[in-house]
């Protein structure tokens, strides 16, 4: 698969540079979906965003999302009408959006959208995520059709995490992109060949 066309999903605010989806993306060359305001994130935009940049790709994607970039990926599954263009999605410290304190954070975001993913999925959860209990994580993930991981008390799994590149979440990463998928019918709409 073109490293080009797995997309990195950083959440509010970015992901810095020791962060491990920055380390993914400058070692293997994976595409960054840059974001209109990572400070005053609307989800509208974001959601707009992801499928303008899902359209663009020549091959099915894989979605690497950090924190309210895995509440958007649930977004954009449960509206768009490209989601055959996505393969599988590897989703980290998805926030609970809905409790009060991150809601007041994120306004433009609840409801957590429960719609269940029609491309593989999986969720890496730490138990001591200050934006989301590990039993909330569990519940995304089931609802999303998505198998969950216990990644252990590591705060929110960002680059204060001292994850480094992540070993374990990249291979999981890596069977993510050798999974196969339908071929891309070309907007067009002429038949794509075997």
């Amino acid at each position: 698969m073109n490293p080009a066309h797995v997309l990195i999903l950083p959440g509010w605010k970015n992901s810095g540079p020791d962060h491990w989806q920055t380390l993914w993306e400058a070692a293997d060359g994976y595409t960054r979906v840059e974001q209109h305001s990572w400070l005053h994130p609307l989800r509208g935009d974001w959601t707009a965003r992801l499928e303008d940049v899902v359209l663009a790709c020549e091959e099915p994607a894989v979605l690497v999302a950090h924190s309210l970039g895995c509440i958007l990926v649930a977004a954009w599954a449960s509206h768009s009408r490209n989601i055959h263009r996505v393969k599988g999605a590897l989703l980290a410290a998805p926030p609970d959006v809905e409790r009060d304190d991150v809601r007041d954070m994120l306004p433009s975001w609840a409801p957590v959208p429960m719609t269940r993913f029609p491309f593989e999925s999986v969720v890496f959860a730490s138990s001591d995520d200050p934006f989301c209990t590990a039993q909330r994580a569990r519940q995304f993930a089931s609802a999303w059709g998505s198998s969950c991981v216990d990644a252990g008390p590591h705060g929110h799994l960002n680059a204060e995490s001292a994850l480094a590149d992540w070993p374990e979440a990249y291979l999981r990463l890596l069977q993510l992109k050798e999974l196969t998928s339908p071929a891309i019918i070309p907007s067009h709409g002429t038949t794509p060949t075997p």
